[in-house]
């Protein structure tokens, strides 16, 4: 059974889901010397700081508009609990486990998108009827 909103749920979540992505990469290009001491504080090596920015800015444009959804939500979904693991995991600080819940969470998100793919409103969507 179809539901009268499902059709506009589907981008609005895409929407949703991708917003922090694009903004945080955005971001990252602004503020690139702190996020690079940021990562390198956490063990992480600054020289993947273009790859992160990359991920988190074409892969959130690519789930905003639906293009190869399922591919980049497996990708998304794996970076959100990778980030979840190195940066947010510290039981000792409730912010922190916060945040570590959030990226879990944003990860079954995206999960959600590959098991259903990018819906109607899509450019694969619209690569299928072509």
């Amino acid at each position: 059974m179809t539901y009268p909103l499902t059709s506009l749920a589907v981008p609005v979540a895409r929407l949703l889901l991708s917003f922090m992505f694009i903004m945080s990469g955005w971001t990252k290009i602004g503020g690139y010397a702190a996020t690079a001491g940021y990562m390198a504080s956490k063990g992480v090596p600054a020289g993947l700081l273009p790859l992160v920015i990359a991920v988190e800015l074409v892969g959130g444009l690519m789930i905003l508009f639906g293009v190869y959804a399922r591919i980049v939500s497996i990708l998304l979904a794996g970076f959100c609990v990778i980030s979840a693991v190195l940066f947010h995991y510290d039981p000792a600080n409730q912010g922190q486990m916060i945040n570590f819940m959030k990226n879990l969470t944003i990860a079954g998100g995206f999960l959600m998108i590959y098991a259903h793919g990018a819906g109607a409103y899509s450019v694969d969507a619209w690569r299928k009827k072509a």
